[in-house]
């Protein structure tokens, strides 16, 4: 089977499974609690408070104008299996509202805004995994950016500012607002989960004066392989060398040891390793 069909089947696994996801975080927890969420089907929710209409056709009555509008900037296969998300999530919210009539699985506010957020976080970071998107904010966000200096990022950002606001305004009520936006910053940090994985690494910086046999415990008790840095410090005369080195999280207390050891007045910085690259890391 050719790579690009092969490709094109994950896609499509992919953003059916994300659909699901999206859905059923709609039905069974956010919808029936009067929480919404980000982007256009944020914006579906709440029409659907005003007008009563299915959430699922109102999405893609929001949507469908917005993608003719920017099929181009989008890209042909892109625009063709972001209308595939949003049809199949439109006719799934309906099906399971509507026809199935499925019941809220809770009507705690917090655990249907936690449980909400993670359930469509996860089924939108499964869109996008599947190079699709699960609405047309996107599009909004890429006709501002390219017509202004403002980032794609900050304009989503905006919407679902808006968003948030015009809930506290239709239900005349602060509470569901304050809520959705708990809800909305769930979803976010789950999409960022599913595009970049878990931080299970650090990525490690070290300033020493022992570069040679810091280097060597490295290699000798953790294993890892790294990259010797050569700088000025602030002060011209003051030269600095760096290490440079990826480790599991679970292992930074062994390369604290080995530091303290090898060279206590060296200088470490840690951070989270978002996503890697290379040398066995991804694919």
């Amino acid at each position: 089977m050719p790579n690009r069909l092969l490709r094109e089947l994950r896609n499509s696994l992919l953003i059916g499974l994300g659909s699901v996801f999206l859905a059923l975080g709609v039905v069974l927890f956010l919808a029936p609690n009067q929480i919404v969420t980000g982007g256009t089907p944020g914006v579906a929710i709440l029409l659907h408070f005003i007008v009563d209409l299915p959430i699922g056709g109102l999405m893609v009555l929001i949507n469908l104008p917005l993608l003719l509008i920017g099929w181009k900037l989008l890209g042909r296969a892109f625009a063709l299996r972001t209308v595939g998300a949003i049809l199949l999530t439109s006719l799934l919210i309906d099906l399971f509202a509507e026809l199935l009539n499925l019941p809220a699985l809770s009507n705690n506010t917090l655990l249907a805004t936690l449980y909400g957020g993670i359930a469509v976080g996860l089924g939108v970071g499964l869109i996008l995994r599947g190079n699709a998107s699960a609405g047309g904010s996107t599009i909004i966000a890429r006709i501002v950016a390219s017509r202004s200096h403002i980032k794609p990022g900050q304009v989503i950002f905006g919407l679902d500012l808006l968003i948030v606001l015009a809930t506290a305004v239709v239900l005349r009520n602060i509470e569901p607002a304050l809520w959705s936006l708990i809800g909305i910053y769930v979803t976010a940090k789950c999409i960022d989960t599913i595009l970049t994985g878990a931080p299970t690494e650090k990525v490690v910086h070290i300033a020493t004066n022992r570069p040679d046999a810091l280097a060597h415990q490295l290699l000798e008790q953790l294993g890892r392989d790294g990259t010797i840095l050569s700088g000025t410090g602030l002060y011209r005369d003051q030269e600095k060398t760096l290490i440079f080195v990826t480790v599991e999280a679970r292992r930074i207390t062994l390369l604290r040891d080995i530091i303290r050891q090898t060279d206590p007045d060296a200088f470490m910085v840690v951070m989270d390793a978002a996503e890697m690259l290379g040398r066995g890391h991804g694919t």
